[in-house]
């Protein structure tokens, strides 16, 4: 399955937790990874960032997840927004190696009391393949202090595999499972390119027991032209979700859209 990020494509909402105390927009983005190909095809790292950056600034996401990039395009991404930063690292070695599921924050909305990193394998403290995946994934967790409420929550930002089809339903059991060790009672969000819609049994496997419910179901307010997978076309229509938030019980939906905005436009 495809990408969704040859043009710019984010799916946001705007999460009101413990009766509206703390209002903020949260978004996962797949960046996609900076290459040759796009280069020579016109649709380069170079040419994207700039539209992202402000596209981000417009809409004004206060925190969200990328995935896909290299630790080069973050910090060009992180340098265009002023008073935002990053974290997480590199799936190839836990450090800046390989494609990151980073998290970007306001720095004068939230303060991370702690982070990390893990990998979606049967071995989720070190870099290494899962299941049945055809590549490396990782997770990266922030726990935020949301700083004029005081509220405090969690974010796990992640790609699954493209291909496994066991390891994203494992992949989806494992966060869980992660989620119970901290054993906060924290509301969390889980948000990232899960490379399967919503009629998929990986899909699925997310819901399964509760812990997670789809902010999509939950907002009562739905902006929605297309789906997040669209094969590199600007122009097509897909009814697919491939990229997801997921929210615990008790997080309040306000709003859920996919933003469609697109670099390829004249300049003015």
């Amino acid at each position: 399955m495809k990408k969704t990020v040859i043009f710019l494509v984010a799916l946001f909402m705007a999460a009101g937790m413990f009766a509206a105390d703390a209002t903020f927009n949260l978004a996962t983005y797949n960046i996609r990874q900076l290459n040759d190909g796009d280069v020579q095809n016109g649709n380069g790292w170079s040419r994207r960032m700039p539209v992202l950056a402000k596209l981000i600034q417009f809409h004004q996401f206060d925190i969200f997840g990328t995935e896909e990039g290299f630790r080069q395009q973050l910090n060009q991404l992180r340098d265009s927004l002023p008073g935002y930063a990053y974290i997480g690292a590199g799936r190839d070695d836990g450090k800046e190696a390989g494609e990151h599921s980073a998290i970007f924050y306001r720095t004068d909305l939230f303060d991370v009391v702690d982070h990390g990193d893990f990998w979606l394998s049967e071995h989720p403290d070190r870099p290494g393949l899962g299941w049945d995946a055809a590549c490396v994934r990782i997770c990266t967790w922030g726990h935020f202090r949301h700083k004029p409420s005081g509220k405090e929550f969690l974010y796990f930002n992640l790609h699954m595999d493209h291909i496994g089809v066991v390891a994203r339903a494992e992949s989806a059991r494992l966060i869980r499972k992660k989620i119970k060790e901290f054993g906060s009672g924290l509301p969390t969000f889980l948000s990232g390119d899960f490379n399967v819609d919503q009629h998929s049994p990986s899909y699925a496997c997310v819901l399964e027991d509760g812990t997670f419910l789809d902010s999509y179901d939950l907002s009562p307010i739905k902006y929605i032209t297309t789906g997040t997978y669209n094969g590199y076309r600007t122009d097509g229509f897909s009814p697919s979700r491939i990229d997801h938030i997921f929210v615990t019980p008790g997080v309040k939906v306000s709003r859920y859209g996919v933003l469609t905005d697109t670099y390829r436009a004249f300049e003015p």
